[in-house]
């Protein structure tokens, strides 16, 4: 059975006057990721704003992707929705982000990258500390990393349990009566519970 994948649209415009008064607040070198629905008018925006700034970068963020950005980025702009994304982007790129989402300017805070480096650094002390954990696999494409978890398994001196599912719901994890959970599906679980520790931090 083949799967399709049809990404849907947001249906709003560029303002051009306004996407001209936000330039003022960006540095000069800066990439441009977007949401799949904001691909159209990412492609606008960067447009406009290759008139005044050197774009280094464009990038579509996935729930599960790393990008890489060149040296000479000074800032990162996000086109789309919520704020997932970004602070994702800010923790891992040590770098200023910025949403743009319906003309409007905001950029993630200090306190925010501060909060999330408090819950690595808090499922890394369940995870020391943890006799049991459970290890997270996803069936899904592009995060099914079974190899992965069948490896650190081995290599873990602690009681562990395989866990595989196409949707991992961090609700049940108290169903178990586990502390810790070592996730190798998407690599920012770890922003929604501060009992996962991402596999990337084990290896």
């Amino acid at each position: 059975m083949k799967t399709l994948f049809i990404p849907a649209k947001v249906n709003s415009k560029v303002n051009e006057l306004r996407i001209k008064e936000i330039s003022k607040k960006l540095p000069i070198n800066i990439a441009i990721t977007y949401s799949i629905q904001y691909k159209e008018q990412a492609r606008e925006i960067k447009s406009l704003l290759g008139k005044s700034h050197k774009i280094n970068s464009f990038t579509q963020v996935l729930g599960c992707s790393r990008p890489d950005f060149p040296k000479s980025t000074q800032a990162i702009l996000l086109i789309g929705n919520g704020r997932f994304h970004a602070i994702s982007l800010a923790f891992e790129s040590k770098l200023p982000v910025y949403i743009l989402e319906d003309n409007q300017l905001t950029k993630i805070s200090k306190k925010e990258i501060e909060m999330l480096e408090k819950k690595q650094k808090a499922s890394y002390v369940k995870f020391l500390h943890a006799d049991k954990v459970g290890i997270l696999i996803s069936t899904k494409p592009g995060q099914q990393r079974l190899k992965q978890a069948i490896d650190i398994k081995k290599k873990l001196k602690k009681q562990s349990y395989l866990f595989i599912c196409n949707n991992i719901n961090t609700q049940e994890f108290e169903n178990f009566g586990l502390n810790s959970w070592v996730n190798t599906a998407c690599p920012r679980m770890d922003m929604n519970s501060n009992s996962i520790i991402t596999i990337t931090r084990l290896i």
